[in-house]
């Protein structure tokens, strides 16, 4: 099984965007989604999926705070 985590993009230079995930950040591939610095985004495999809304975006940082706790 393969899990997308996800994050806030920060900058976007092309179809490059510097996205921030609680502190750590990495470099993704933009390409596939139209992104703006702000949004809540879904990654995988240092690929942007999709923009999340704000809600959505919080529930899924919330669960993976309490699955790394178990």
């Amino acid at each position: 099984m393969c899990v997308a985590l996800p994050g806030r993009v920060i900058s976007v230079q092309g179809r490059k965007a510097v996205v921030d995930f609680s502190g750590n950040q990495i470099n993704a591939e933009a390409g596939l989604v139209s992104v703006k610095p702000g949004d809540s985004v879904l990654v995988h495999a240092g690929c942007i999926l999709q923009v999340l809304p704000e809600d959505e975006a919080k529930f899924m940082t919330e669960l993976f705070a309490e699955l790394e706790n178990l």
